[in-house]
């Protein structure tokens, strides 16, 4: 029995890493992320920038990227310094300022014919009241948001394209060669080792039971 015992804890080790693989890849999303600046850190903005309505001298973040969800989203990327940011805007009464960091992302998080522009900042004078959406309007147009105000693109960026779904695991390292499109080997393979090895612990078991 301590073969078969043995067998069976291999064919185990083996059914967890083929669910690891499967869970690998779990689908993403493309899309633009927003973000807070909160001193020196960057976090997930817990509303949309439609109905967030930023203080004067706030700095506000935008990725573009592939991720599966808040957790793993890229953080915006560059300088992120109110004061640099708009340092040639200077205040003006009946206005706020809000400094936007833009990251088009990397080539790998690009839909397909597409190159990410250079991340970029700029200052919004907008008024008291504007919404981080609306001090976007201003400094990064053209946007283009679908049919249910899903934010799709900023300064024209993607061209098309909004918030599809991608496999988490098809996103490359940058720089890394376009990965094929064509069905992993790995999970097939897998299947067949483990075919082995249940064969194997079966026939070992039954030679036990007939000697």
């Amino acid at each position: 029995m301590t073969s078969v015992r043995r067998a069976a804890a291999v064919l185990v080790a083996a059914l967890l890493v083929l669910t690891a693989a499967a869970e690998a890849r779990a689908a993403g999303y493309r899309y633009w992320s927003f973000w807070d600046r909160s001193g020196d850190r960057w976090t997930y903005a817990t509303q949309g920038p439609a109905s967030e309505r930023p203080d004067d001298g706030s700095v506000r973040g935008f990725r573009f990227a592939v991720s599966t969800d808040s957790s793993d989203a890229d953080r915006p990327r560059g300088a992120a310094d109110f004061g640099s940011i708009c340092a040639k805007t200077p205040a003006k009464a009946g206005t706020k300022r809000v400094a936007l960091v833009l990251d088009f992302g990397t080539r790998a998080d690009a839909p397909s014919g597409e190159s990410p522009p250079a991340t970029r900042t700029v200052c919004a004078r907008v008024s008291p009241d504007a919404s981080t959406a609306e001090a976007l309007a201003v400094a990064a147009k053209p946007l283009r948001y679908d049919s249910n105000a899903l934010l799709c693109a900023i300064a024209g960026y993607p061209a098309r394209g909004c918030g599809e779904q991608v496999a988490a695991d098809e996103k490359p390292s940058p720089g890394a060669a376009p990965k094929d499109d064509g069905p992993s080997l790995g999970l097939p393979l897998g299947i067949g080792v483990v075919a082995v090895l249940g064969g194997a612990a079966f026939w070992q078991a039954r030679r036990r039971r007939d000697a």
